[in-house]
């Protein structure tokens, strides 16, 4: 399933073959799972099988691998095509399982164009936001600087702000803003000045309540 050509010719198989070569296949593509997400072609192959397969505990035992593996893939340059793609997938046992891996890893990903995607992902479900949103909380005042005016990172403290305040999690939400605030200068004229706006106008709202 490494191979350009030959992958094709197996993710069609999953979907063709009997029941009992299915199997077979299924044996197979679990046991080098790794090896093949960490390929070029074979992490779109395995992408396919994962969305293709018709028996639910291949399906699960699948995305339990990755998930269990869920750090080692990020940091791959194919690896983490395939972490993101089963957290499209919204299956809440397999997110909350993928940020169990990540956790502590988080900031380190942000900074990393795909890995900042994955951090953004886990964002967007209840399930995983938590894991996410406390590392930034622990981050320190400088490392959460220049993770905030990364070209990446950036986007991860964004979507942070926006989805605690879209999902009513008041709490994270005026955490993140006073860790943020004394930053504030920091991050105009920078990657980070979505973030110092978003900053100015809870700044003006207070001062208005006030």
């Amino acid at each position: 399933m490494t191979d350009k050509y030959a992958s094709y010719v197996a993710t069609r198989a999953v979907v063709v073959f009997d029941q009992v070569k299915k199997h077979v296949m299924y044996k197979h593509v679990l046991h080098y799972a790794l090896d093949i997400a960490r390929n070029q072609h074979g992490c779109i192959a395995l992408n396919e099988v994962i969305i293709d397969t018709d028996d639910p505990l291949y399906r699960i035992r699948l995305l339990d691998v990755v998930a269990r593996n869920a750090l080692f893939l990020s940091n791959d340059p194919s690896g983490n095509f395939v972490v993101q793609h089963v957290l499209k997938l919204y299956d809440l046992r397999c997110t909350h399982n993928v940020a169990v891996s990540l956790r502590g890893h988080c900031v380190d990903l942000s900074f990393k164009k795909y890995g900042s995607y994955i951090v953004e992902k886990l964002l967007e479900a209840e399930v995983s936001i938590d894991v996410v949103v406390v590392e930034l909380l622990k981050c320190g005042g400088n490392r959460l600087m220049r993770l905030a005016r990364s070209e990446f990172g950036n986007f991860v403290v964004l979507k942070a702000l926006k989805v605690t305040q879209e999902m009513n999690r008041v709490d994270l939400f005026w955490d993140l803003v006073q860790k943020l605030m004394p930053l504030r200068h920091l991050l105009l004229r920078s990657h980070g000045s979505n973030i110092a706006n978003i900053l100015e106008s809870c700044s003006i709202a207070n001062m208005c309540s006030n």
